[in-house]
């Protein structure tokens, strides 16, 4: 059955924040610092999900889904990252896994969205091992708890852009500013990979995923020195990233003027290499860069993408670059490539309805018809693409851009919390109905 689903993750939607034992998390202490997030927003409403999760369940249901990715708040589990268990907040998904059940709605399940407990970050964060092997003990958990009704399950969501935007550069929670010293936190989010997910099989989980964020990364010119530079962001952006979940080692480092990845230890490799039952992938667009110019921090350089139609965030559309990066897994990884899902794909535009009530989203649908196009092309292509999920369900609090930026198939209007579902809701219910694959 392949799987057609809406993506979501906890600090985005649920709010209550300071609700039922729940602990803070590193995005409560980054919103609420002064100049982190545009408008000073804070995700301590959001969509208001945790009291609104079966209205939210009731309109999945009528789009016609048949599986939902959403995240699980680690310090909602454990408020101090580890030690005492939080039973309200497991309570809260035992509603929610049923209630997804009883729609006939598959969960697929994330267990780190970002949202680090705050005080695993007092403690190092994912710079601090340790903070891998408390991962392993919250998968534990939450498995124990869920495994039964939940099939699918995800460990981490996006390691490269945690590192970078939380560690290496500081426009995301925890905002550290380390550049290439942020690489520990890289392997420590893989090695919590590799040991929550012998956790979850241990206490019963189906499948178990990975997702990495991805990109087709296209040299700028033929020039040799451009072609280099492509290979560099490919190894940092990519390959960093998919090769040491599924070929148990880390690509060469040498552009970077390192001789390996840091923080490793013996046996690090082979517990991150865990057999996978999928590879989440996350895709919104290409990469083209150049070589960089004098005094260089870095080997490469962006260097932009024109010719296409841009989204409100201004990231380039370019469906076919998701067939050209499910093909290029598959050739990359052949038989180490397991069947693939996209976990996340889908556009920020400016809706707001208009004087009769309807969001006329024509860009979104534009955009969702490409990409699934781009999926079947893949497919055809022989890549194993088993599940498609639009990012979002519902405009969300967007991390730095707090609520100035809408992905949802379903507006919500931040000051009421009515949901409106968007002419792209209509369309992708139509769509999906119409076929049961892409």
């Amino acid at each position: 059955m392949f799987l057609w689903g809406t993506a979501t993750a906890s600090y985005q939607i649920e709010g209550a924040v300071a609700e039922d034992g729940r602990g803070r998390s590193i995005w409560d202490t980054f919103a609420h610092e002064p100049g982190k997030v545009k408008d000073g927003h804070t995700g301590d409403m959001a969509c208001d999900h945790y009291h609104r999760w079966t209205e939210d369940v009731t309109l999945m249901a009528a789009l016609g889904v048949n599986s939902y990715r959403f995240s699980i708040s680690w310090p909602r589990i454990l408020p101090s990252g580890h030690g005492t268990v939080n039973e309200a907040g497991l309570g809260f998904y035992d509603r929610l896994v049923d209630g997804l059940c009883a729609a006939g709605i598959v969960p697929a399940a994330t267990l780190f969205h970002w949202d680090l407990p705050q005080a695993l970050e007092d403690e190092g964060g994912w710079l601090n091992r340790d903070t891998a092997s408390r991962m392993a003990e919250y998968a534990a958990i939450v498995a124990a708890r869920l495994a039964d009704r939940v099939p699918i399950w995800i460990t981490l969501n996006e390691p490269f852009v945690h590192m970078v935007y939380g560690y290496a550069l500081g426009t995301h929670a925890p905002g550290r500013t380390m550049f290439l010293d942020a690489l520990p936190a890289a392997h420590h989010q893989l090695l919590g990979h590799g040991l929550a997910a012998q956790a979850l099989r241990a206490h019963g989980a189906e499948r178990v995923l990975v997702t990495n964020n991805c990109t087709p990364v296209w040299a700028a010119s033929g020039a040799e020195e451009d072609v280099r530079a492509a290979e560099a962001y490919d190894t940092l952006h990519n390959r960093l990233f998919n090769d040491p979940v599924l070929l148990g080692r880390y690509p060469g480092l040498s552009a970077f003027g390192l001789e390996t990845m840091p923080a490793v230890r013996d046996g690090d490799l082979a517990t991150i290499a865990q057999p996978l039952d999928g590879l989440g992938i996350n895709y919104y667009n290409p990469t083209r860069v150049c070589a960089p110019g004098e005094t260089p921090i870095l080997p490469f350089e962006d260097a932009g993408i024109t010719g296409h139609p841009t989204t409100a965030f201004g990231w380039p559309v370019v469906p076919d670059g998701l067939r050209e990066l499910l093909t290029g897994l598959k050739a990359r990884y052949g038989e180490a490539l397991p069947p693939v899902y996209v976990t996340e794909n889908g556009c920020s535009q400016e809706d707001e309805p208009g004087p009769d009530g309807v969001v006329d989203d024509q860009a979104r649908i534009a955009y969702l018809d490409g990409h699934i196009a781009a999926v079947a092309a893949a497919m055809a292509e022989g890549v194993d693409v088993r599940g498609y999920y639009v990012w979002s369900l519902l405009d969300n609090f967007e991390w730095a851009e707090g609520y100035n930026q809408r992905f949802g198939l379903v507006h919500v209007d931040h000051a009421t919390q009515r949901r409106t579902p968007k002419a792209s809701y209509h369309w992708l219910r139509e769509r999906i109905a119409a076929r049961a694959t892409p």
